[in-house]
């Protein structure tokens, strides 16, 4: 059976705007050894799954600097301190993102975005009715244009390579989950 690895010690090596990395010295349970292991910490993250009346997916489109492309997502981003839960990240984040709102807002799955090396956990929060509330206004290191899609579209475009973030795919699997649940009625 895998155990756990107890943790001997613990040291921060850097503390950035987004992230902070440390590093544990962790004992095997199967060799005795210590071995030392890089972490990188970050708050949790929100991805939302916003949907208009007529089930088009609230999509947006903007550069990545990791990657230096521009991609096609789902408004998503990082779970503030001032966010009671996710949920209201997920609200709050449409709404700057997009100028969308809507109702029913829930949580409709999580993952840990890489665990090999972070602490950090992704939720996916689905939002239904989302209809155009008020204009954008972006930051300086913003620029995202939104885009309506069929929600019955979103695999296909996984498909063709036109979404590739990974945790985006991640959240849209969660979504087809959370779909064929209530067609079926199982809750």
């Amino acid at each position: 059976m895998i155990q756990s690895w107890r943790k001997i010690s613990s040291k921060p090596l850097g503390n950035y705007k987004v992230f902070s990395v440390h590093s544990d010295t962790k004992l095997s349970p199967q060799t005795g050894r210590e071995h030392e292991f890089f972490i990188i910490d970050s708050v949790n993250w929100v991805n939302v799954i916003a949907l208009t009346h007529d089930r088009q997916m609230v999509m947006i489109e903007q550069y990545r600097q990791g990657s230096n492309t521009v991609e096609l997502e789902i408004p998503g981003g990082m779970i503030d301190s001032a966010d009671l839960s996710p949920v209201t990240a997920g609200c709050r984040e449409l709404l700057e993102e997009t100028g969308y709102e809507g109702t029913g807002a829930q949580v409709i799955g999580q993952v840990f975005p890489n665990p090999a090396i972070m602490s950090n956990t992704c939720f996916t929060v689905v939002i239904e009715d989302c209809r155009l509330v008020r204009p954008v206004h972006f930051d300086a290191t913003e620029d995202i244009a939104t885009k309506l899609f069929p929600a019955e579209q979103a695999a296909g475009l996984v498909a063709e390579g036109k979404i590739r973030h990974s945790l985006v795919v991640a959240a849209l699997f969660h979504y087809e989950l959370w779909r064929k649940r209530g067609e079926s009625g199982i809750v």
